[in-house]
């Protein structure tokens, strides 16, 4: 706390100092006045000679305003005006000094500071005045709580952050989820589907199967074998030497000779007689216009223009012709196909019977 300092001393004025006289009496100086025993008033000069010579020391008060000078603040400059205003009042109304506290401000130091307590004197506070009335305690129970708030807020933006890297996770993993649902409802789908157009596709074979079994025994009804109790031998399209076109054009029925000859179908003998290589053939033309060729017989039981029903005796199993044994060679031709016929054992299936 700084208090008022005491007033300068004031300087010398060897005009106003007094002394006695050897009577012992103070003499009584007064503006425009003089002493009694003074003669009238002379103009003086002074000189060298005429000076009395000054004795002991005279010293003239300093005035103390090395704070003023080295004060750098405006705010400084001031208090300092505050302080001596208030020493001066003190000092005219007599009254004792107030103390006036005021915060230590950096590089103020006291206005009226000599020279000689230079050293002395307080150099002021490094404390910033925004701290002013704030104790220790308080300053750092803020720093605590500002602390805190901020460790608090960092937790929370973590918090949050986490949260959110969690809840991507999860979505992630719902998108997944729900994909692999999608694929896994998509696969169920599919295959049930499939397993439905597989049964559907089934269910329509086995119609359309039991159809051609129906249509089947119908022709059986109207088609038959054109001889029993035989041996298939050779195919149609058989290669061999035995074949002057080189490859077998018929279905052969091996069988004992005078083995009847069935008409398969009803129809017209269109021919009946010798054919060369054939030997004895007689041809049973269908309704639809597909030939029956009958080979190699050993006798012919029809003639030309007679119309035969399924199951007549047309001929009898022989081995005329180019033959190396008793057998029935068999052709079948359509108006579509061409000289060789087609294969005789695929037709005689498509008319329900399996030779």
């Amino acid at each position: 706390m700084a208090s008022n300092p005491a007033a300068p001393e004031a300087p010398f004025v060897p005009s106003q100092r007094s002394s006695e006289t050897e009577d012992g009496k103070i003499p009584t100086f007064g503006l425009g006045g003089r002493r009694a025993d003074e003669g009238p008033w002379e103009e003086w000069n002074p000189t060298a000679d005429s000076i009395r010579p000054v004795r002991g020391r005279h010293r003239v008060g300093k005035q103390r305003g090395g704070g003023l000078a080295r004060s750098s603040t405006v705010l400084g400059v001031g208090v300092i005006a505050a302080v001596g205003g208030a020493g001066m009042a003190t000092a005219q109304t007599g009254k004792p000094p107030v103390s006036i506290s005021i915060p230590d401000l950096p590089s103020v130091g006291s206005p009226f500071a000599s020279d000689d307590s230079e050293d002395d004197e307080p150099q002021g506070s490094a404390t910033a005045l925004s701290s002013v009335g704030v104790t220790s305690e308080e300053t750092e129970q803020g720093t605590s709580d500002a602390g805190e708030a901020l460790r608090a807020r960092i937790i929370l933006q973590a918090e949050q952050q986490k949260d959110q890297a969690e809840a991507k996770v999860q979505q992630a993993a719902q998108d997944a989820a729900a994909k692999k649902a999608a694929a896994e409802a998509a696969k169920v789908k599919r295959e049930a589907a499939e397993k439905a157009a597989a049964a559907k596709k089934k269910a329509e074979e086995e119609a359309a199967a039991k159809l051609e079994a129906a249509r089947l025994a119908e022709l059986a009804t109207q088609y038959t074998l054109p001889t029993s109790s035989y041996t298939i031998t050779s195919t149609f399209g058989q290669s061999g030497a035995l074949w002057s076109s080189g490859y077998h054009t018929g279905l052969d029925f091996a069988a004992p000779t005078g083995t009847p000859l069935k008409a398969v179908h009803t129809g017209t003998i269109t021919e009946a007689g010798w054919s060369g290589s054939y030997g004895y053939r007689t041809i049973l033309t269908l309704d639809d216009g597909t030939e029956i060729w009958y080979a190699h017989q050993s006798s012919i039981n029809v003639s030309v223009g007679q119309k035969v029903a399924t199951g007549d005796v047309i001929g009898r199993v022989g081995a005329t012709g180019n033959v190396t044994g008793a057998h029935l060679h068999m052709e079948v031709h359509t108006s579509s196909s061409d000289s060789a016929g087609i294969d005789p054992a695929a037709w005689l299936r498509s008319m329900g019977l399996n030779p």
